[in-house]
């Protein structure tokens, strides 16, 4: 668990990736890698979600992979089946943390207050998803939460992009983020936009190192 979690904290940006089919998201996965970002959330709100992390992880052993919007126990187990690497719900479930726990494998549950915050701490987390990040109040917001749980960490996603990624970053409580932007143009099956999106997410990760 503390090694992914460590995975996550060295690639700094996970692009959550919402896929249609298989061939869909192994292109994605392909523009990731090639952008020098292999790494990914792909989100359980389609049927393709568990078939498509399979074929990623097949095709990609080493790159990061992982699971998202897991709600219950039977994604979780479908999504640790598929060989999703770490799991992220968008609130906080007792069930699939303890699942999670029980199985060694890294989670990540959306916590957006207090009570969340302290129901992950005990459980023993020290890292969990702040959700939805910009609606939820941004910075200010995790900031605030910060305060009282100086040892907690965090991944904010939700409204992350290109124009915010920075200041999230230099917060120190940031340990990654979670964004859609990059993923954006598969949409329309522009999968040379997402290798761009990539490799510019890369730069503006480099840019905040040397500036670190």
């Amino acid at each position: 668990m503390n090694k992914i979690i460590k995975e996550i904290e060295n690639t700094k940006i996970i692009p959550v990736v919402t896929v249609q089919n298989v061939t869909q998201g192994l292109h994605i996965m392909d523009a990731l890698a090639e952008g020098g970002l292999p790494a990914a959330e792909i989100t359980f709100r389609t049927e393709a979600a568990a078939e498509a992390i399979r074929a990623m992880c097949r095709k990609y052993p080493d790159a990061l992979i992982g699971a998202g919007t897991i709600i219950n126990v039977r994604q979780a187990e479908e999504a640790a089946a598929a060989g999703a690497k770490f799991l992220v719900s968008p609130g906080y479930s007792d069930e699939v943390v303890n699942y999670c726990i029980e199985r060694n494998i890294a989670v990540l549950p959306g916590c957006m207050t207090p009570t969340d915050i302290l129901r992950a701490l005990a459980a023993g987390l020290s890292m969990v998803k702040f959700f939805p990040a910009e609606p939820a109040g941004g910075l200010r917001l995790l900031k605030a939460l910060s305060e009282p749980f100086p040892k907690l960490r965090f991944m904010p996603t939700g409204g992350i992009s290109k124009d915010n990624l920075m200041e999230y970053l230099n917060f120190s409580k940031v340990v990654a983020c979670g964004g859609s932007w990059i993923t954006k143009p598969a949409k329309e099956n522009d999968f040379a936009a997402v290798r761009q999106e990539a490799e510019n997410a890369v730069k503006l990760v480099c840019r905040w190192k040397e500036q670190g």
